[in-house]
């Protein structure tokens, strides 16, 4: 036996209300993709501000820290932000909520201020599905001009290292693209995944981040050491103390609070020496950490303790330094990742441990960073207020501004590129 079901005329009551409700979705969405584009400009802004300079490593990290982002959703707002600076037409269709942001998320990947135009066109025709795969195809366009170009690549690799006047190894170098490729993968891991940084100094550049994550990558490389070596104990680098300097085997003297950082998790021998600085006496070498507690150390903190942090690889900080009297137990140890480590050692922020067994942090000058901030009070209906900033830059909003142009029609991703991509065809 069938079910019927009951048939509405377009203009019955409930065909209305449904379409009232529709039209409402529809222009909510519009006018949060045109509030987007507005946090997208203050995101940029703060980022060229270097705001996130507090403790943080980035901008993807500190809002991932303040306002709950997922750090892959946190690091692909920061890079919208950034390139929608350059790119205007693609910016304003946010602003007036022509373009959502997941179509405008995706043209940034291949826009550039020469495209862009096209490409505006067509994020009005189609829908995110159509956006997308005219993106994986001008990329694929893009690939095979690359490829005409790999053999000089190959040809013209080179690496040079040299040390300068100051003391500082200069690095220079042309790799091969697959080589680059790793090593930029390298870099990233090493940036995103073992250490989270950068705090404390607002001059800091992202040249000097790349710089701490390739000392990384050779840390972490010498540590599990490399082909046959199953470690890295044939590689070391010595600390000598003598008469208050504090110098790196054959190399410069090292600051105090440098030296404490170094020595905080490391192995320790004592030496002492005749007037000709000839070593007459070794003691055994013993770990400042030892196995057990170290392991105890991991199963307690689970990574870095830092706020925002959470790096699963770090080091274990001595929160009183065993130079100092601080004894190596488990409530005066806290783990760190590099970045962090250093943060608490050279840079000002401080760390302790209450009686209640719980952490502290602060900044150089005092300020508590709290583990998770609380989020911003909203005192009025956010829909409202979205409305109220709207109205007052003149950005109209209804129903269909954001509608698609598309009608159904078939897609040819493959005539669309042809006819966008400015390399799709080399002989026109």
């Amino acid at each position: 036996m069938s079910t019927l079901r009951p048939v509405f005329h377009p203009t019955h009551p409930h065909v209305a209300a449904l379409e009232r409700l529709g039209d409402e979705i529809a222009e909510l969405s519009a006018r949060l993709d045109a509030a987007t584009a507005h946090l997208l400009t203050l995101i940029r802004e703060f980022d060229e501000r270097r705001g996130w300079n507090t403790g943080f490593r980035s901008c993807a990290e500190w809002l991932s820290w303040r306002i709950g982002l997922e750090s892959g959703a946190a690091r692909e707002r920061v890079r919208v932000a950034h390139a929608l600076g350059k790119l205007p037409l693609l910016s304003g269709a946010l602003t007036r909520g022509e373009l959502s942001y997941s179509k405008v998320r995706a043209l940034t990947r291949i826009a550039t201020p020469e495209t862009e135009s096209r490409l505006l066109t067509v994020g009005r025709a189609g829908t995110v599905a159509h956006v997308e795969r005219i993106v994986r195809g001008w990329r694929r366009v893009d690939r095979l001009a690359e490829a005409r170009e790999a053999g000089m690549q190959h040809r013209n690799r080179a690496f040079h290292t040299h040390y300068d006047d100051d003391g500082m190894l200069v690095i220079h170098g042309r790799l091969a693209p697959e080589v680059g490729a790793l090593l930029r993968q390298a870099l990233h891991a090493a940036w995103d995944t073992l250490f989270r940084e950068k705090a404390g100094n607002t001059f800091e550049s992202d040249a000097q981040h790349r710089a701490d994550a390739l000392a990384l990558m050779v840390e972490t490389a010498l540590h599990h050491g490399m082909e046959a070596r199953s470690s890295g104990e044939g590689y070391q680098v010595v600390i000598h103390v003598d008469g208050g300097q504090t110098v790196l085997d054959d190399g410069p003297r090292v600051s105090a609070e440098t030296s404490e950082r170094l020595t905080c998790d490391a192995t320790r021998t004592w030496m002492r020496h005749d007037k000709a600085g000839t070593p007459v006496e070794v003691g055994r070498r013993t770990r400042v950490i030892p196995s057990s507690l170290r392991r105890a150390l991991e199963h307690r903190d689970h990574g870095c303790r830092f706020p925002g942090c959470g790096v699963r690889h770090g080091q274990g900080h001595h929160i009183r330094h065993w130079a100092r009297g601080g004894p190596t137990t488990l409530p005066n140890l806290v783990t760190l990742c590099r970045r962090h480590h250093r943060a608490v050692h050279e840079e000002g922020y401080q760390v302790t441990r209450e009686a209640d067994e719980t952490l502290r942090f602060y900044e150089p000058d005092g300020t508590p960073l709290l583990e998770v901030p609380p989020l911003a009070l909203l005192d009025s209906n956010p829909v409202d207020a979205i409305r109220i900033v709207n109205d007052q830059e003149g950005v109209r909003i209804g129903p269909k501004t954001g509608l698609s142009e598309w009608r159904g029609e078939r897609f040819d991703t493959g005539w669309a590129i042809d006819v966008l991509h400015p390399r799709a065809n080399p002989a026109c």
